[in-house]
């Protein structure tokens, strides 16, 4: 049974995945206006409904990659160390996604990260949509900083500093390699930037 089970989730797994590659692909070919979801699901060899049932909207075959982080702090936040204040995690978690060229902190410069950080700035409804994950992860973090026995509204008001912080810059980290610049080149300004920003936080939010 729990053989059949995990093929059963590979299976999914394979089918959300070419799904994916079908609409990232034809979307950089054509613009993500130009392409409807019935070409999607046809190149992908599925139904409409079995995209559906994968990705509930279009703008999510694109940002998916964006919600699989969409409670990255708040794990950061709980997994941290015995005596590891949450933004001392999280600003290593933040460095160690520098080193590793996480797509996340916008430190990638693998052509198809690059090509879909310009698809989603270049896209209205991808901005827009984007923005609703935002705000669904700095929900998540102010829930795991009052676990963390930060009080309300400081959680809410911290969390709101945080998920600002870690989006500016990831983004100017993007902006940077996009423009042309290795991530190997933007590495020391990177470490630079979320040292100073981190610092700046823990002057303001009240705990380390």
């Amino acid at each position: 049974m729990t053989d059949e089970l995990g093929l059963r989730e590979r299976k999914k797994l394979r089918t959300r995945a070419a799904i994916s590659t079908a609409a990232i692909t034809l979307f950089l070919e054509r613009g993500f206006d130009a392409v409807g979801v019935a070409e999607v699901a046809r190149v992908a060899e599925v139904s409409k409904r079995t995209l559906f049932a994968y990705f509930p909207s279009k703008e999510d075959l694109v940002l998916h990659r964006f919600a699989d982080h969409e409670t990255d702090a708040a794990d950061v936040v709980r997994a941290r160390r015995p005596g590891q204040g949450p933004l001392a995690a999280l600003r290593e978690a933040f460095l160690r996604g520098l080193a590793e060229r996480e797509p996340v902190t916008g430190l990638c410069d693998a052509p198809e990260v690059v090509a879909v950080f310009r698809l989603v700035t270049g896209t209205p409804a991808l901005v827009a949509r984007l923005t609703e994950f935002t705000s669904a992860g700095e929900a998540a973090l102010a829930l795991a900083l009052k676990e963390a026995e930060v009080p309300a509204p400081d959680a809410e008001l911290a969390a709101a500093q945080i998920a600002a912080v870690r989006r500016l810059l990831a983004t100017a980290n993007m902006d940077a390699v996009a423009a042309g610049i290795p991530a190997v080149r933007r590495h020391p300004d990177a470490i630079a930037a979320a040292d100073r920003a981190f610092l700046l936080l823990s002057s303001g939010v009240g705990f380390p």
